[in-house]
């Protein structure tokens, strides 16, 4: 019994990475694609939120998470989902598990609904360690996320935006360093504007017959 019940524990640990593979999997195509269909527009000036956020740790603001307020209370009224993404400890590097999450995201943000407009992506981190390393953190987090559904997805650079908020902007301000504050948004905020659409529309050309009158006078 007792080679038995090693037998069965080892053969657990080796089925947890199909198990989160699949927890992770739970959000459809057709979830992600209902969820961010919207004309919602918004200026959001990514700069301007970063600079605030180190601002703020840098002065020691608000040392208790439960008091921070939103860095960004604009992105929780835009169309969005979280998604969990699994990075090595302390990294930037993405779980392989997680690439069929990333997969999903990539197949809806190409779907004919979603694809003429932009989205951010926006890394957090729980409460725990360092304030500044956090925040550092989460944007390589968003970058990485954004890299890979750019590199191997496909999805146009000019239509996906990266921003870490660390933990500045708590998903469960009542448990600070509980993992859903690690979750990873997918913010739709406005459209997205082609090259053609930027082009100055040319006239027509004139007709053969007109022009040869204008000759003529």
């Amino acid at each position: 019994m007792r080679d038995i019940g090693l037998l069965l524990g080892a053969l657990s640990v080796l089925a947890w990475p199909t198990a989160a593979a699949r927890a992770q999997s739970t959000t459809s195509t057709a979830d992600i694609i209902e969820k961010l269909a919207s004309d919602a527009e918004a200026d959001i000036d990514l700069a301007a939120l970063r600079q605030q956020a180190a601002e703020r740790i840098k002065a020691r603001a608000d040392p208790q998470p439960q008091k921070r307020p939103p860095i960004a209370p604009q992105l929780s009224k835009l169309p969005q989902i979280r998604f969990d993404i699994v990075f090595d400890q302390d990294s930037s590097l993405i779980r392989p598990a997680s690439y069929q999450t990333i997969g999903s995201i990539a197949d809806a943000l190409t779907d004919p609904k979603l694809r003429p407009y932009r989205y951010l992506i926006v890394g957090h981190v729980e409460s725990a360690g360092r304030r500044d390393h956090n925040l550092i953190l989460s944007q390589r987090r968003a970058d990485s996320i954004r890299d890979v559904l750019i590199n191997t997805f496909k999805v146009s650079p000019k239509r996906l935006q990266a921003l870490g908020l660390g933990e500045e902007q708590l998903q469960d301000v009542n448990r600070p360093a509980a993992p859903a504050n690690a979750r990873v948004q997918i913010v739709a905020f406005g459209k997205f504007e082609t090259d053609d659409a930027a082009k100055p529309a040319t006239s027509a050309p004139a007709k053969k017959g007109a022009a040869a009158k204008k000759k003529q006078r």
